[in-house]
């Protein structure tokens, strides 16, 4: 397992508990809210997504990669993209052949993502659902993605709980998140939020970041271990993996 924090040391001022979460189910409401007033713009390269755009070739790459290492280079399994929003990530794996469903708590993105994907002849479906609602299901994936999300979980515990019980044996779970460093604060926060307007003020709040070691500590009690991490990082005009994690990182779960 790689896993390195870059440097810079994760800020542990129990961030994963007490009145850091406050009340689940209005702070639940208030993302979604957030999120949702967000998808007519989610589309737009240059809009308040922006970075997602930038940072989702890297992405997309390091996961697929790490499918083909695990499955083989020909293989395929069906992807469930918790989170989805819009679908910038469904969309890119559907296009390179994997069959996608992406699920998203917020309606709008959701009819945003399916109306994007339509004629593109992509195996990939959409649905305004919560995880827990599959997993009533009983449904299992090979794969699972939850990029960028996390951070905006009232109880990031039991969320993984919840995906680690949609895992199919020997299935694969892929976390994308912010690192809860001074430099994550700078970076995400106070640069692109407040200072160069990339994102909305509020977008993201910085006690809900969760360090590397602090992942792999709610996945083992979820039944998951940490199998890899990469950082996600600036490099011209797009993004790599590779580099430091102090801001955002990208990791590898199994069970």
């Amino acid at each position: 397992m790689r896993h390195k924090n870059g440097g810079d040391a994760p800020i542990t001022d129990d961030a994963t508990s007490g009145d850091a979460r406050l009340d689940d189910a209005t702070l639940a409401a208030a993302e979604i809210a957030r999120f949702n007033a967000l998808a007519a713009q989610w589309w737009n390269p240059a809009g308040p997504m922006a970075p997602l755009h930038a940072m989702n070739p890297a992405r997309i790459g390091w996961i697929t990669q790490a499918i083909a290492a695990r499955f083989g280079a020909d293989a395929k399994p069906e992807i469930l993209d918790i989170g989805c929003g819009a679908g910038l990530a469904a969309e890119a794996l559907a296009r390179r052949g994997f069959p996608v469903l992406g699920v998203d708590a917020a309606e709008e993105l959701v009819a945003v993502a399916t109306e994007h994907a339509e004629g593109q002849g992509l195996t990939l479906g959409y649905r305004h659902a919560r995880a827990e609602e599959l997993l009533a299901e009983g449904r299992r994936f090979m794969v699972i993605t939850a990029l960028e999300l996390i951070e905006h979980i009232p109880d990031p515990g039991a969320f993984l709980r919840t995906l680690a019980s949609l895992l199919a044996p020997g299935g694969q779970l892929y976390v994308s998140t912010l690192n809860r460093t001074r430099r994550a604060w700078l970076v995400a926060i106070f640069g692109a939020e407040y200072v160069a307007r990339m994102l909305p003020v509020g977008t993201h709040q910085w006690r809900a970041f969760i360090a590397p070691a602090e992942l792999a500590a709610l996945g083992r009690a979820a039944g998951l271990r940490l199998a890899d991490t990469t950082g996600l990082n600036p490099a011209g005009s797009g993004w790599r993996t590779g580099g430091s994690l102090a801001v955002n990182y990208i990791a590898r779960l199994e069970n």
